[in-house]
C-alpha cells in the first residue's frame, strides 16, 4: 500500500502553522466552558465503557494515535490527521502499521510518553493487560501485536490485510493510555497527554476538567477549564440553555421538535442538526425462553411501525436503515430500494397479520397474551421510543411493562445479558463496517448484546475488512447487512438526528455529522467575550 509518510508531513506542518500563525490572531485565551450533560457517566476510562456520556467528556482528557480533524465536519480516512503519531505507512502487503511517535511528550503528571505506553495500550485492547470488561475488543480481533525498535516508534501487526484500521484508531473510543497508572486509578482520576486535566467526576453533579498548562500543542487550549453539569431533566435543560446559563447543550441533547422550540425561544443560538451515527434498536435475549423461540422475535420484528416512530420522535427527519448508516449521511448503508424487499420494511398491516399468526403458533393469543418487561435507560433518547414499542407489541398479543434503568446499572444489565427484552440505541462511533458488524454482530463480541452468532456472516464480515476495492467491498457490505436484518439479528427501527446547540460567542465548534464520539477534543474552542 501507499505510504501515508509524505501526506502526514505536510499535515503536521499545516497543524504548526495553525498554531503559530493563523487564524490564531483572533483567538481569546481564558474563560470556563459551561456545557449541560444529560446524566452521570459510568466512570472515566472510555477503554472500558460504551456511552457517549463518558466519550464526550473525557475525549479532551486524552490523545490518539492518529484522529479525526476536529474543524472537518465528516470523518473520513482523509480526515485523518496526526495526533500523538507525527507520521504512519503501510508495509508493502497491508499487514504491518507503523507510526512515527512525537517526541517530548508528558502525561499530565509530568511522566515522558513513550512508545511503551502504546504497546500497553495495544496489549490492553488485545486482552492482555487487565481491563474491567473491553466493549470494543471486537475492533482489534485482527491485530496480533504492538511492537517497538526505539521509545518513538511503533508498528502494529495484522493476520490479514485491514485498510480501516486507521478509522477506528482514529475514534474518540480509541485514547491512548499510560502503563504506569491502574486501571482503577483511570476509571475514577484518569491520567492523559490531552488539553485539559482531570479534576472530579461527582455523580448528579458534573465533572470538571482544567486546562494542561504544559499541553504538547503550543498555543492550545485557549478555554482555562470545562464543566459538564448534569441535569436529568431535558426540559430544564433547553430552558438553562435557552435563558443563557449553559454556553453549549450535550451535542445530542436536541431533537428536531426541540431545536423549533429553541430556535423560537433563542434565535441567536447556533445549532447543528445532523445524523448522529446512532440507532434506536430491538434487542432480545435469544437464549431466554420464550424468546429462543425464532418464531417470537420474528413476530417481534414485523409488529414494528418504523414510519411511526420515525414521524413521532423526529417529524419525519430519522431515517429506516440496516446496520449501516443509511446514505446520504452514510457511506455504506442499504439503499431504500434493498430495503423493500426486507422482513419488516414494507406494509405494516401485513407485517402485523403475519406476526399475529407466529404468535399463535407459538401458542399466544387473544386470550393468552405474553407478559414482558421492557427495559430501557432512563434518559429520554430511550424512554420515548421504549413506550412507542410497547404500544406497537401490544398489536401481537405482547403486553409491555417499562422498566428504566440508570445509565452505570443499565451497561452492566446488557452486558451480562441481564435483561429479557429491552429498547436500546446503539452508536457506530465511526461509519465504517469493520465497527458497526464486529462489534454488534460478531459471536462473542461484547457489545453483541443479544447473543446473534452465525459463523457464515462472520466470515462475511472478515471478506469485507479485507477488500481494497471500495465497490467491491460495498457490494459485499450491502449483502452482509441485508442477512443480518433477515437474520432478525438487531431489528433496527431507525437511524436518528439530532443536534447539538451553543451560543454565538463560542467559537471554533464544529460538531461532526457522521458520528457523536469524534469530536469533543475542545482544544481550538475558545470565548469571545
Amino acid at each position: 500500500m501507499k505510504s501515508r509518510t509524505s501526506r502526514c508531513a505536510l499535515l503536521c506542518v499545516v497543524m504548526a502553522l495553525s498554531v503559530t500563525a493563523g487564524p490564531g490572531w483572533a483567538q481569546k485565551y481564558g474563560g470556563v466552558l459551561r456545557i449541560q450533560h444529560i446524566d452521570t457517566p459510568p466512570s472515566a476510562s472510555i477503554h472500558e465503557e460504551a456511552t457517549v456520556s463518558v466519550a464526550v467528556p473525557f475525549m479532551s482528557v486524552y490523545n490518539n494515535l492518529v484522529m479525526f480533524d476536529q474543524n472537518v465536519a465528516r470523518n473520513s480516512l482523509d480526515s485523518i490527521v496526526p495526533d500523538l503519531a507525527t507520521s504512519w505507512s503501510w508495509n508493502g502487503d497491508g499487514t504491518r502499521l507503523t507510526f512515527k511517535l512525537r517526541e517530548g511528550v508528558k502525561w499530565h503528571d509530568g511522566k515522558p510518553f513513550t512508545s511503551q505506553d502504546v504497546r500497553c495500550t495495544v496489549d490492553l485492547l488485545l486482552g492482555k493487560e487487565n481491563i474491567r470488561r473491553n466493549p470494543r475488543a471486537a475492533w482489534y480481533g485482527n491485530v496480533e501485536k504492538a511492537t517497538s525498535e526505539g521509545d518513538f516508534d511503533v508498528t502494529l501487526h495484522l493476520k490479514q490485510r485491514q485498510p480501516a484500521l486507521l478509522a477506528l484508531l482514529a475514534s474518540g473510543y480509541t485514547p491512548i493510555y499510560p502503563c504506569h497508572v491502574s486501571g482503577a486509578d483511570m476509571r475514577r482520576r484518569p491520567i492523559g497527554t490531552g488539553p485539559f486535566k482531570f479534576v472530579e467526576l461527582k455523580m448528579n453533579e458534573g465533572v470538571k476538567l482544567t486546562k494542561n498548562t504544559n499541553y504538547w500543542k503550543k498555543g492550545r487550549p485557549y478555554l482555562d477549564a470545562i464543566e459538564f453539569t448534569i441535569i436529568p431533566d431535558r426540559s430544564t435543560r433547553m430552558l438553562s440553555f435557552a435563558s443563557g446559563k449553559y454556553d453549549m447543550t450535550f451535542p445530542t441533547d436536541v431533537t428536531v421538535p426541540l431545536l423549533k422550540n429553541l430556535k423560537r425561544d433563542a434565535p441567536h443560538v447556533q445549532c447543528t442538526m445532523r445524523s448522529t451515527g446512532v440507532s434506536t434498536n430491538l434487542i432480545v435475549n435469544r437464549d431466554m425462553p420464550p424468546f429462543d423461540d425464532v418464531r417470537i422475535r420474528r413476530a417481534m420484528a414485523l409488529s414494528l411501525d418504523r414510519q411511526a416512530f420515525i414521524d413521532i420522535l423526529s417529524e419525519g427527519e430519522a431515517q429506516m436503515g440496516g446496520a449501516m448508516l443509511p446514505p446520504p449521511s452514510g457511506v455504506w448503508g442499504l439503499p431504500p430500494d434493498m430495503l423493500e424487499g426486507i422482513i419488516g420494511y414494507g406494509d405494516v398491516a401485513k407485517s402485523r397479520e403475519e406476526a399475529r399468526e407466529l404468535m399463535r403458533q407459538a401458542g399466544y393469543g387473544p386470550d393468552k397474551r405474553l407478559k414482558i418487561k421492557v427495559s430501557t435507560r432512563n434518559i429520554a433518547t430511550y424512554r420515548d421510543p421504549a413506550t412507542i414499542l410497547i404500544d406497537h407489541l401490544k398489536h401481537i398479543y405482547i403486553d409491555g411493562e417499562l422498566e428504566v434503568i440508570d445509565t452505570s446499572i443499565y451497561y452492566n444489565r446488557v452486558f451480562k445479558k441481564d435483561y429479557v427484552v429491552a429498547l436500546n440505541l446503539t452508536g457506530s462511533a465511526v461509519d465504517d463496517p469493520d465497527v458497526t458488524f464486529f462489534e454488534g454482530y460478531a459471536c462473542g463480541s461484547l457489545r453483541n448484546y443479544n447473543n446473534y452468532c452465525n459463523p457464515e456472516m462472520t466470515r462475511l464480515f472478515e471478506e469485507q475488512s479485507r477488500e481494497t476495492d471500495q465497490k467491491k467491498r460495498l457490494q459485499m457490505v450491502w449483502e452482509a447487512d441485508r442477512k443480518l436484518q433477515e437474520d432478525i439479528a438487531r431489528p433496527i427501527i431507525a437511524h436518528n438526528r439530532a443536534a447539538g446547540c451553543w451560543q454565538p460567542y463560542v467559537k471554533g465548534v464544529t460538531l461532526h455529522v457522521n458520528s457523536i464520539y469524534n469530536g469533543t477534543r475542545f482544544e481550538d474552542v475558545w470565548l469571545d467575550r
